[in-house]
């Protein structure tokens, strides 16, 4: 398994526009897109998003240490999860792939043995509870 890790200061305030399905796609070939992973077979990509979050106009905040920004968005599949830095992941039904690969800007990222090495190296894995970096 890799763990690419990207970056980005984009805002998701606003959904980014879904591409249009052509009328007679199969569901099934459209749940196989969406499935497929972008960077190799059991590819886990990682991107960080240091503002507040809003999904639905409603903002997001960490159940456990309640944190309103910084955090790390992960996609595997067509499944995306919401990391704070006090260690508290998620599953959000809200964010789409589509919406994950918005928020990613280009081909390149840094690729971690483990996805343990990359929330570490990234400061995810807990130290970091409750601090802000700005």
């Amino acid at each position: 398994m890799t763990l690419v890790l990207r970056t980005t200061t984009r805002t998701t305030e606003s959904a980014p526009v879904l591409p249009v399905v052509p009328t007679g796609t199969a569901p099934l070939l459209q749940l196989q897109a969406e499935m497929r992973s972008t960077d190799g077979p059991g590819a886990i990509r990682c991107v960080g998003h240091s503002r507040e979050l809003a999904l639905g106009g409603i903002p997001v905040m960490c159940s456990a240490c309640r944190a309103r920004r910084d955090w790390l968005l992960i996609n595997l599949g067509r499944n995306v999860w919401v990391r704070c830095r006090c260690g508290n992941q998620w599953l959000e039904p809200e964010i789409s792939r589509a919406d994950f690969d918005a928020l990613v800007g280009g081909p390149h990222g840094t690729t971690y043995p483990s996805v343990e090495a990359g929330l570490t190296a990234l400061g995810f894995d807990g130290v970091f509870a409750g601090i802000y970096l700005e």
